[in-house]
């Protein structure tokens, strides 16, 4: 029905619809009119006039529409998605290209937070002026002193002893065979001393070689100590020093397997650290007091190992290099960095082991498992040799015998040639890696190459 025309004299106006505000609530209408929609046209009853309006002189104002909203939040028509909980946040703007420079700075040492290393990274993809930047100050990175450890030095005790009797020289010194064993056992004693309580009891698993394989025992820190302790209580009883075993030390001559046992099953599951943080290092000095004043001969006197005996100075050797070795399985139990023995004492470590090593090669030949010498060969006449090479910190050259533990190594009479890694041969004698597993540089005889690696593993021992 067309609408009433206006009266002569008055000025045609437009009904104005008030604007939606979001998420305002509307006022209800009252209740003799229908309630409006948004955005919807007014209809006029039939039959129904507009009142009559004064005349007035305002300008006409065009009519207004509610502005037309996309729903992508599922929130419903008219609500913006900034307004409905959980509604995806307005993109930030870029910081200006001031801030992002200033920024480069900590971005070439990674101190920034993740937005602004974001922020950086998207700018240096469109700024070839800060681009060239950020690259120089990222190589001056590399130039910057690297963040020392808080932790000592390891040689730093070494230094000091050797400043301190280099000016004055020890009234009774300590025999040069001794000083891997006082050297490694410090080293052992200052990182016991920086573990808490609860880390005695950190699992620790030990390694070595045996019939042909790699075997495993575990046990915990504390255990760890307790079998130091009565290994090196064979060196302490061939000396006239209390057995830490006492009353309980296995008859006739145990070997260390035999002696840890019997120490593991009187000390109970969990040895604590009193038990044996204490008498270990107690029993450690007393060793370095009782061969430095015993004089030169000391050197050789026999300390049996079951079927095994080493002259002392041997002994002591083998013992600073099972301490050193304990040691690494303890620091790596409790995550701890720990470094390796000085290059001079390395050296003894691993001639120690080549000297053992045509003993070694007759046990395996008696026991079928090593090829036999291919002649008899007298003792101290030259004979089949393996050359092997140790390089690194402590490396050399050593010149095995082959035929005979008696035969003598010779150069010009070298069949076959090993190159190795100083650690490398070291985790090899400690029974920590298998022979295949040795990454050697091999030259020669593929048997007797395999002959020597296995013999330098079945040194290893619990």
């Amino acid at each position: 029905m067309p609408e009433a025309s206006p009266e002569p004299g008055q000025e045609a106006r437009p009904k104005a619809r008030p604007e939606a505000q979001p998420g305002a609530q509307r006022e209800a209408p009252p209740a003799a009119r229908p309630e409006a929609r948004p955005g919807a046209q007014h209809e006029a009853p039939p039959d129904a006039h507009p009142p009559a309006q004064p005349p007035t002189h305002h300008t006409a104002v065009p009519e207004t529409k509610p502005e037309a909203m996309t729903d992508t939040t599922g929130a419903g028509p008219g609500f913006p998605a900034a307004a409905v909980p959980g509604g995806a946040p307005p993109p930030q703007p870029a910081p200006p290209h001031t801030v992002l420079k200033s920024l480069l700075g900590a971005w070439a040492l990674a101190a920034c937070s993740a937005e602004e290393t974001a922020a950086v990274e998207t700018h240096l993809t469109d700024c070839a002026s800060c681009a060239d930047e950020a690259l120089r100050l990222r190589d001056a990175v590399g130039l910057l002193h690297p963040a020392d450890s808080l932790d000592l030095d390891p040689l730093l005790r070494s230094r000091v002893l050797e400043g301190c009797l280099g000016r004055r020289p020890p009234r009774i010194p300590v025999p040069e065979w001794a000083t891997p064993y006082d050297a490694e056992t410090a080293k052992l004693d200052a990182l016991l001393h920086d573990m808490g309580e609860a880390e005695w009891r950190a699992p620790v698993r030990l390694r070595w070689f045996e019939s042909e394989r790699l075997v495993e025992r575990a046990t915990t820190v504390a255990g760890v100590i307790g079998h130091l302790l009565t290994v090196d209580g064979l060196v302490a009883t061939s000396l006239g020093l209390p057995d830490p075993l006492g009353d309980r030390a296995p008859q006739g001559a145990p070997g260390p397997t035999t002696r840890t046992e019997a120490y593991w099953q009187m000390a109970g599951e969990e040895p604590g650290r009193l038990a044996t943080h204490g008498p270990w290092r107690e029993q450690s000095y007393a060793l370095i007091r009782t061969v430095s004043f015993a004089g030169g001969g000391v050197g050789e006197l026999a300390v049996p190992y079951g079927r095994l005996q080493l002259p002392m100075c041997d002994a002591l050797l083998d013992r600073a290099f099972g301490c050193w070795v304990h040691a690494g399985d303890i620091a790596d139990a409790v995550d701890y960095p720990y470094e390796p023995p000085a290059a001079g004492h390395v050296h003894q470590l691993i001639d120690l082991a080549t000297r053992l090593l045509p003993t070694a090669l007759a046990h395996r030949r008696r026991a079928g498992l090593a090829a036999q010498p291919q002649k008899l060969v007298e003792a101290g006449a030259p004979g089949r040799t393996l050359h092997l090479e140790v390089e690194g910190s402590g490396g050399g050259h050593w010149y095995i015998p082959l035929d005979s533990p008696a035969a003598l190594g010779t150069k010009e009479l070298t069949v076959a040639h090993i190159a190795l890694d100083s650690a490398e041969f070291c985790q090899l004698a400690a029974g920590h890696i298998s022979p295949e597993e040795a990454a050697a540089g091999q030259d020669g005889e593929r048997e007797a190459i395999r002959d020597v690696l296995f013999a330098t593993a079945s040194l290893s021992r619990l």
